[in-house]
């Protein structure tokens, strides 16, 4: 057992009386410290422009509290900086000098340090500093980490040495990427993730004098340089320096060619040597070190040969260069094998920390590039926001083929597979084309369209490098209070079925045989199973109301409501499937409420078992973290349920080792494991990485191109659902003086919801697009804009007002949890002043429907916009009768909260508008008699027997139109129930019973 290192607070007189002689003399020729922070109060808790500190994480739980506390204790003075932290994705503090006073110069100390109390959790704590840049929000990054693996109070020396420059993310793409140290904007500490406590911090301040060797670096092009075998590895050095300054002094590099798992002279010919850049040498010059390999007749795995490098003069690299022969001759590596063959090869000589390693997907923004290889990490993923700098196609491809080529340094360099949450397009690249919402893709009621978005989504992704999209998100959405809810295509298991066409426009053939195409990614159906249906109040997440919770079905509503798109997507040949984070409770089967990572019946059982999935099944964020137990409870209960690869951003390390441990243990067995590998490599093979492991970048033009803004905008329109249209109102004469009010109008951000660069989205000029006023003025109209509709409303045909939501995403956008499903008090007063004083439109910008029916006597025409994306034309389309309105409810439209949850097939059923609803501008409908019935009904039978899709589909249709024409604004319980429960028979091939429903909405109206 370790004993605990406890530090020990000692008068400074004693603590140099402690020291060597030489230690003592070398300290006294440093200046004196410099503080940074002795946090008794000088220093405010504010954000920029302000000095001060302040707390970021990736969600609302995620910033840590902060306080400064009397503490008798404290290392220096009377106060420390303290505080708590429960963080499931990262979190910490910052201090940023004040913005607008000149930058802090450090270069003339050795490096930065601070007294840290210790809790001896062995959490690798990263601490950074900023260098350079207009302030310390657009500064240039670098990174180095201390361990707490002690307890009690200890002074932390980081020297200057230490830091790397972050290859992960940098707020304005890098600058000079030298550590200048003249221009210096603050630091920042990132606390432990997945761990529940408390620290306390002392006494930041720099020490000691300048390293000389810190003005200049040397550094090799690459980290790793996979050779073929016989091939010769080109190893480019270059120095470089602060401010482009030539060296003062001679640099030497020298080097050698040591250990590995290569053969020195079987493998290759070792090499050794020195360079020598002379003083005077400008920074960017540069040598090349040349190490030849041997080739011989035999197959074998991948071999590493380190080129170590000594450096006396400059900073030496981060890390040794490492020379890869490539695997070769050996069977996986046959493309002509089929991939059944491969897979088994290849499963045959890994380890089980080479599976383990298989099974573990990391996040990007908390990855030690060096662990790829360390740990055989199977898999990386960007999570909502987590872009590189700058976000640009270009960079997102370099950064991935950074990734990949750290894999070619393991043993059987077997490709990463990195994943993205392209869930309305490549929603985290910016300039990329950003579709409508799956719910408004929903309301076009239109199969064709949503795999056209898919493929213009996949185009896009895979031209990044990216192979695997967390999407299509086929839940059905039973509860507009969810947060998620615009996430689903209705509330319809029908609907959501027949739009799962984005499946192959994502995959392509069902085979899989497109997955390699440089145009197609592998898509993830999600969140199995249930997570549409959980309960209001049932969330036990932070301060969650409904996401995340327990849905409480019977086993028939499970199998008719949740588990049908399931059953489809499989079909689809679906690549992938996610777990929810919510809990399942079956009526009946004695189980309870239990998360559904840990539900073997239905992962095992349902999806792989009775559907015959045979992807993979990869878990949802850090989810395994919620399970009842120990870590160790959790990895095995997770993995033994069925889930083959576990979504562990930053705790990647722990997952891998505890997985193994399992196995050794017995507890996980090792059939298990190799069902979940063979799972993962053959997807890794139909997507031809291991041929093409580097992304494809010929189709980075096409990324929000024309063509592709072309589809978005078709979306946008066929999603616009027109509610009510009094006196034909819509659509609008460009001829016409239209006022256009409302906070959704001209707010791109708001327009495009979340996931859109962000995890939670933001509003105003976030992404490149057009507005709805935007729009409508490129459409030609006669266009007069004012927000908050306090210019003057006179003198105008017709008002405009374009009002709903702000951005969120998951549970933080619950009803209930800062959000509800009115209008904000300027929306209300903005509608109120402007069609109290002219004929109105009202466009709501949502990601559910909105309670409006205390102003529907005031509206003229009403629409349903959704979250339409980037392209404001589409709405603009349809509002000037460009395009006819054509889209249908997809969900249904309450009167009220109180009558949630409401859907098509409830008993009792009175909404606003009914699911299905949606008026048409395109269309004269004539009127009928009961001959019209009849015939429509007959028709629609033969139809149905025939199974004659598009002739039922139509019949259908003209009795809806029919329907609306008559009942008008009377809607009444009678009407709206036998209207929704005609288009879920439309969806299911009823087309004979869906026109008798809509006979007897008819006759009610």
């Amino acid at each position: 057992m370790r004993r605990p290192r406890t530090a020990l607070l000692v008068p400074g007189a004693l603590l140099a009386a402690l020291l060597p002689l030489s230690a003592a003399a070398h300290a006294a020729d440093d200046p004196p410290p410099v503080p940074v922070d002795r946090f008794e109060g000088e220093v405010p808790f504010a954000s920029q422009p302000a000095d001060g500190i302040f707390t970021w994480g990736g969600d609302t739980d995620d910033p840590p509290t902060l306080s400064l506390a009397d503490r008798a204790d404290a290392p220096e003075g009377a106060k420390v900086l303290t505080g708590t932290y429960d963080i499931s994705g990262y979190g910490g503090f910052t201090h940023d000098f004040a913005a607008d006073q000149p930058a802090h110069d450090w270069s003339a100390h050795q490096g930065i340090r601070f007294w840290w109390e210790g809790h001896d959790n062995g959490k690798k704590i990263p601490f950074e500093i900023k260098d350079g840049g207009a302030n310390g929000e657009a500064s240039e990054l670098w990174t180095t980490s201390f361990t707490d693996d002690f307890t009690g109070w200890k002074q932390i020396q980081l020297p200057f040495s230490d830091f790397a420059y972050r290859t992960d993310y940098q707020p304005v793409g890098g600058i000079d990427h030298v550590l200048g140290l003249t221009q210096m904007w603050g630091y920042a500490l990132t606390l432990p993730t997945g761990l529940k406590g408390q620290f306390a911090m002392d006494d930041v301040e720099l020490y000691g004098k300048a390293d000389q060797a810190l003005h200049a670096s040397v550094s090799t092009d690459a980290p790793v340089y996979p050779v073929v075998e016989g091939g010769t590895a080109r190893v480019r050095v270059t120095l470089a320096t602060t401010g482009d300054k030539p060296v003062d002094a001679p640099v030497t590099v020298t080097y050698a060619t040591a250990g590995g798992t290569a053969t020195e002279g079987q493998d290759y010919t070792p090499v050794s040597g020195t360079l020598t850049f002379p003083a005077g040498t400008a920074s960017g010059a540069s040598a090349t070190v040349e190490v030849p390999t041997r080739k011989d007749r035999a197959g074998e795995s991948a071999e590493t040969i380190p080129l170590k490098l000594t450096v006396d003069g400059a900073k030496a690299p981060a890390e040794t260069p490492q020379i890869v022969i490539d695997a070769h001759g050996l069977p996986y590596l046959d493309p002509k094998l089929p991939v059944k063959k491969r897979v088994a090869d290849l499963l045959s000589r890994m380890s089980l920390a080479e599976k383990a390693g298989q099974m573990t997907q990391a996040e990007r923004d908390g990855l030690a590039p060096g662990d790829i290889a360390s740990y055989d990490l199977g898999s990386l993923l960007s999570g909502g926001g987590s872009t590189p700098t700058p976000n640009t196609a270009e960079a997102w491809a370099k950064m991935i083929d950074g990734f990949q080529l750290r894999a070619q340094a393991t043993r059987f360099q077997i490709p990463l597979i990195y994943g993205v949450d392209a869930v309305h397009g490549h929603n985290n690249l910016y300039g990329a084309t950003v579709m409508p919402h799956n719910i408004g893709l929903g309301a076009t009621r239109d199969p064709q369209l949503a795999e056209q978005t898919g493929a213009v989504t996949a185009a896009e992704v895979r031209a990044t490098g990216v192979p695997w999209d967390f999407a299509p998100c086929v839940c059905v959405s039973r509860d507009e209070r969810w947060g998620r809810s615009y996430e689903s295509f209705g509330e319809d298991p029908a609907l959501v079925e027949s739009m799962e066409t984005v499946i192959q426009g994502l995959q392509g053939r069902a085979d899989g045989s497109d997955l390699s195409r440089d145009d197609k990614v592998l898509a993830t159906a999600k969140h199995f199973v249930g997570d549409g249906g959980t309960a209001y109040g049932s969330s036990t997440t932070g301060t969650y109301t409904i996401d995340q919770g327990v849905t409480t079905v019977t086993r028939q509503q499970l199998e008719d409501i949740h588990l049908a798109p399931y059953k489809t997507a499989v079909q689809r040949g679906i690549g992938t499937v996610m777990p929810s984070f919510s809990s399942l409770d079956i009526t009946g089967d004695g189980k309870g409420a239990v998360k559904m990572h840990a539900r073997g019946d239905m992962i095992n059982g349902e999806l792989k078992g009775r559907m015959g999935f045979d992807g993979f099944v990869i878990s949802d964020w850090n989810a395994i973290d919620q399970l009842p137990g120990d870590y160790a409870n959790h990895v095995r209960t997770a993995v033994n349920a069925g889930v083959d690869m576990m979504m562990v951003p930053y705790s990647y390390k722990d997952f891998s080792g505890t997985l193994v441990d399992e196995v050794k243990a017995g507890r996980v067995t090792e059939a298990r494991i190799d069902d979940a590998v063979s799972r993962i490599l053959t997807q890794k093979f139909e997507l031809g990485l291991f041929e093409h492991p580097y992304a494809d970048t010929s189709g980075a033009a096409d990324i929000g191109s024309p063509a592709h803004r072309a589809v978005a905008r078709k979306a946008a329109a066929e999603s616009q659902v027109l509610l009510k249209n009094s006196g034909g109102l819509l659509p609008l004469k460009k001829s016409e003086k239209v006022y256009v009010a409302g906070s959704n109008a001209d707010d791109i951000g708001n327009q495009t919801g979340g996931w859109t660069l962000t995890w939670q989205g933001a509003s105003g000029d976030t992404v490149p697009g057009t507005t709805i006023l935007q729009g409508m003025r490129q459409a030609g109209g006669d266009v007069t804009y004012s927000k908050d509709a306090s210019a003057p409303t006179g003198g105008y045909d017709v008002g405009v007002v374009v009002v709903g939501e702000t951005p969120y995403a998951e549970g933080v956008g619950d009803v209930g949890n800062g959000h509800s499903l009115s209008l904000s008090a300027a929306d209300q007063a903005a509608v109120d002043k402007v069609c109290g004083a002219m004929k109105c439109v009202v466009l709501i910008v949502s990601g559910r429907p909105q309670l409006i029916g205390d102003r529907l006597g005031e509206i003229d025409s009403l629409v349903a916009s959704w979250l339409p994306g980037t392209e404001g034309e589409g709405v603009a389309d349809v509002l000037y009768g460009d395009r006819p309105f054509t889209g249908q409810l997809p969900v249904t439209w309450p009167k009220s909260e109180s009558q949630l949850p409401i859907n098509v097939g409830d008993a009792s059923y009175d909404p606003q508008f009914p699911y299905g609803w949606g008026l048409t501008t395109g269309t004269t409908v004539p009127r009928a008699d009961a001959g019209t019935w009849k015939s429509l009904a007959a028709r629609a039978a033969a139809a149905e027997r025939r199974g004659d899709r598009h002739t039922g589909q139509d019949l259908v249709t003209q009795a809806r139109l029919l329907v609306q024409q008559r009942a008008g604004e009377r809607m009444t319980a009678a009407v709206a129930k036998p209207f929704a429960d005609a288009d879920h028979l439309l969806l299911t091939g009823k087309y004979g019973q869906a026109v008798e429903k809509l006979t007897e909405a008819y006759r009610a109206a």
